[in-house]
């Protein structure tokens, strides 16, 4: 008996949250894609807002603070554009606007921020069909311009060596963040193709028009640098507020193909997939970077656990944060000598002791909300059992914004007021309400004190809070900084 409850015993301690690790500061999002997922097209605008908040709904029960929701899957929309027809994995049929009218990405911002989340928009640059044989609407700019595409294993694409089709894409982002209060724009692994065996990438007009000589790797890397540094720019010119994130796929290069490469041996970005990712945190065209370490910590030619030390070790003073594979991580058993059947709490502990690791994405989000093999439930009630805040962006702004005023209480509604400033970046983007104790010392550094993160200035008190408590409100800018103190009032109910 006595060994069987030390067994017992050992099991729990595996599982056991460390509270104390859960950091105030960390990027917890999950990956809501579009692209071949039915559900959407057979449901009416009622049933999928429906489905959609009930997505977000989970999410946030999970602990997440950030949506990283595909809106242009394949040259296409989940909103209203004037440049690209909307999409068929909305609608079931590409141009057709859905019925009754509503806008996907306008509700996503406005339900997500109504529930304290971040809403980055997810974009595909290059692609244009996914599939063979795929009908594009009448009025997609490919029957305008069949001469800036080309076809690569039955599949359609921008041809990333024409300024003309960089200079549209960059259009496409800045109609997008003019429009709609997004808080990032986010692309995903799909620059050049990955490659098919046996078949080049069929660019050689382009290249003979604009290679200039270059090596066509060299000149491959340069268009999609070029789009970058682009989008850098039209973002910065726009709103300058709103960030850029890249979620490359998990290997830079091997180190047998550069000295500075992981110590891997699988698919390079570099070589294979033209995104010389390293280059754009160096010259800070990105403010995040999210590779794709969708392995187990142990796997051979790929081991995440390897790749999140090399990516550490190349933040470049810019944010990462690391892709986990829900599926992958619930599969497997952590490594020996640890208990426990899958590798959930190792990989966010490693991501929480490397220093230039500031967050975890989940993909894909759909298993969360499926609580797959019962993600969910752990990281609400362990790993991500505290409120967090998404980290600051100080080379954007590092500026701290004033504190409310009027902060007052209306029964169990706790009201304020914004700031006044005329400067855009100390604008209250959001805020952070911390509950103590009426005589407790305040510490706002500690997360389990956080009960929200809200878009709105007020705060309603849970009906089963009840008694003498002091709230305290903090302001959050445009680039995540924080009020220093914090302005409080004491309720008593």
């Amino acid at each position: 008996m006595k060994s069987i409850l030390l067994i017992a015993a050992m099991s729990l301690a595996a599982f056991a949250p460390v509270q104390s690790a859960n950091p105030k500061h960390e990027f917890r999002g999950a990956w809501l894609h579009t692209v071949h997922q039915g559900q959407y097209a057979k449901m009416t605008t009622a049933e999928t807002k429906n489905y959609l908040e009930d997505q977000l709904d989970k999410l946030k029960a999970a602990g997440c603070n950030a949506v990283v929701f595909q809106v242009r899957p394949s040259a296409d929309a989940l909103y209203d554009s004037e440049l690209e027809p909307w999409s068929r994995f909305l609608t079931g049929t590409a141009g057709k606007a859905p019925e009754p009218y509503w806008d996907p990405l306008e509700f996503m911002v406005e339900q997500s921020h109504a529930r304290g989340m971040e809403l980055h928009a997810w974009l595909n640059p290059y692609r244009v069909t996914s599939s063979n044989n795929e009908k594009l609407a009448p009025d997609h700019i490919y029957h305008k311009h069949p001469e800036r595409f080309v076809k690569y294993d039955g599949k359609l694409y921008f041809d990333p060596g024409l300024p003309e089709n960089r200079e549209f894409i960059e259009r496409v982002v800045e109609d997008i963040i003019s429009r709609y209060d997004v808080d990032a724009i986010h692309m995903d692994d799909y620059f050049y193709p990955y490659p098919v065996k046996g078949k080049d990438f069929p660019d050689s007009k382009s290249y003979a028009e604009y290679g200039n000589g270059m090596d066509r790797g060299d000149w491959r890397r340069q268009n999609v640098n070029l789009l970058i540094e682009g989008l850098h720019e039209t973002i910065a010119a726009t709103k300058p507020w709103v960030r850029l994130g890249i979620s490359p796929f998990g290997i830079w290069r091997n180190k047998s193909s550069d000295p500075k490469g992981s110590d891997t041996n699988g698919l390079q970005n570099y070589d294979e997939l033209y995104a010389d990712v390293l280059l754009w945190t160096e010259k800070g065209w990105v403010d995040y970077m999210l590779p794709q370490l969708y392995w187990t910590l142990e796997k051979k030619v790929a081991s995440s656990e390897k790749l999140a030390y090399w990516w550490n070790d190349n933040a470049n003073g810019r944010h990462m944060y690391i892709g986990q594979s829900i599926g992958a991580t619930m599969d497997t058993p952590d490594l020996a000598p640890s208990k426990n059947p899958t590798q959930l709490d190792h990989k966010i502990r490693l991501s929480r002791e490397l220093p230039n690791i500031q967050g975890n994405c989940w993909w894909p989000g759909y298993m969360i909300t499926s609580n797959y093999k019962g993600i969910a439930d752990s990281l609400a009630v362990n790993q991500q059992s505290t409120v967090a805040l998404v980290p600051s962006y100080p080379w954007i702004d590092s500026v701290a914004p004033d504190e409310v005023s009027g902060l007052r209480a209306e029964g169990r509604v706790i009201k304020w007021q914004a700031p006044e400033t005329d400067d855009v970046m100390q604008q209250a983007r959001a805020y952070v309400v911390y509950c103590f104790g009426k005589d407790e010392e305040t510490d706002l550094e500690n997360a389990s004190s956080i009960v929200c993160v809200t878009y709105s200035p007020e705060y309603v008190i849970p009906d089963d809070k009840d008694g003498e408590y002091r709230y305290v409100v903090t302001v959050l800018d445009r680039a995540n900084n924080e009020s220093k103190e914090g302005k409080s009032v004491v309720v008593e109910l």
